[in-house]
Formats: structure tokens, sequence, C-alpha cells
């Protein structure tokens, strides 16, 4: 089983999205345990502040030191942990190569960024792990967050009925997923490649391959260039 804690400032951005599908599966079948604890709730500030404005006079606020701190030396005094890991634009990309290596960790904590991000002695002390999710600007790491844990669950085996399914998916091999097709085979003149009504396992394997390869060189050039 893993467990993921995740850190942040709105918790309740994340109620809905780990009850339902796959996720929730997992969780129901005794395979993940996702918490979510509120940030706040460790502020030594009476009004329970988390942030505060930055050094050198720079427009917007900053995570303080202090909560952060606290929350995960409570949970780090209750566990060991393999990684504890910050969400950021400015960090590495998340990847299907990532979220296989962490799927088979036990514990794992995910601070959500807030604001203009959180004081740089948080990433130089506590975190053992950045990550992004894309080039672009959220208003907070919690979206992040959910799609780090969507891509690390879903692999975990059982998580999805059929275990080989995760395995043809797009990145798993650094290639896109080849297109797919079901019933009907004739649907208003928009046929089906006959290869894949053949029966021929071995040219469907074939055909699938040549497909990934094709659209990874069309849409995702970069993919292959990395080899």
């Amino acid at each position: 089983m893993i467990r993921i804690d995740i850190i942040s400032v709105l918790p309740g951005l994340l109620e809905g999205p780990f009850d339902h599908s796959i996720i929730k599966r997992a969780r129901d079948k005794g395979l993940a345990e996702i918490n979510v604890h509120n940030l706040r709730d460790y502020s030594n500030n009476k009004h329970r502040k988390v942030d505060d404005y930055p050094f050198g006079g720079e427009a917007g606020m900053v995570m303080s030191v202090q909560p952060i701190e606290a929350a995960i030396t409570q949970l780090k005094s209750e566990r060991n942990y393999d990684e504890v890991i910050y969400t950021s634009p400015d960090a590495p990309k998340f990847t299907q190569s990532v979220a296989n290596k962490l799927s088979n960790m036990k514990n794992i904590i995910i601070l959500c960024g807030h604001y203009k991000g959180v004081d740089q002695r948080v990433r130089d002390h506590l975190v053992t792990m950045e990550l992004s999710i894309g080039d672009y600007v959220l208003s907070g790491g919690e979206l992040a967050a959910a799609v780090i844990t969507d891509g690390v669950v879903r692999i975990i085996p059982g998580a999805i009925s059929d275990s080989s399914s995760a395995l043809s998916d797009s990145f798993q091999d650094n290639l896109l997923s080849a297109p797919v097709y079901t019933r009907p085979a004739n649907y208003k003149g928009w046929t089906v490649p006959e290869v894949l009504t053949s029966g021929h396992a071995a040219k469907i394997d074939d055909w699938r391959h040549e497909q990934a390869l094709e659209k990874t060189r069309r849409l995702r050039p970069d993919l292959l260039d990395d080899d």
C-alpha cells in the first residue's frame, strides 16, 4: 500500500478528486491511503496565517517556513517518508517514468505550493523532490497534487482491473499510444483498419507500434529526441 499525505492551504479543493473512479477503487481496496492536511492547523500565528510579505519588497505573498516545517516534522515523527515533494511550475516535469518510480514507494508527502511560492529555505532543507505538471502557473498546487496522485495510484497493481491496460498507456515506452477503436467496425462509412479485425496478433502488434511511432513523430518528436 502507498500512503500519500498532502499539505495544502486550501484542502477543500481536494475533497472531490479522490472519491471517484480508479482512485476511489484503489482506496477501497486498501491499495492507497490519501490524507489531506490543512497547513493552517500547524501555524503558530493566532490568526492561523501561513504567509508573509517577501524580503526585498517584491509583490505578492510567500508561504512561511514555520507552519510547513511543523507539518512535515509532525508527519515524519509518525513514519518514514520516501519523498517530500513540492509542487511548483519552476520544477522538473512530472513524467510517466517519475510516476512509475513513485508508485513503488510506501510513504510520500506532497506540499502544495501557493501564492508566490514557499520560502526558499523549505526547498533547501525540507523538500527532497520538486515536480511541475507543465509550463504554466495555477492558483495553487492542489490541482498539481491531484494530478500527481492520480498518475501514481492508477498504476499500482490492482488499481485497474486489467493491469495490462496501464502498460499500454502513452509514455510507458516513451511513445504516444496508438489509435484505438471499438464496435461497430463500420459507422456511416467510417471504418476500422482491417488489421485490427484480422485476428492476427503479430500483425496487430506491428501495426500498433508503427502507429505509435508515427503519432509520436508527428505530435511529440521531442520524446524520440530523448532516446
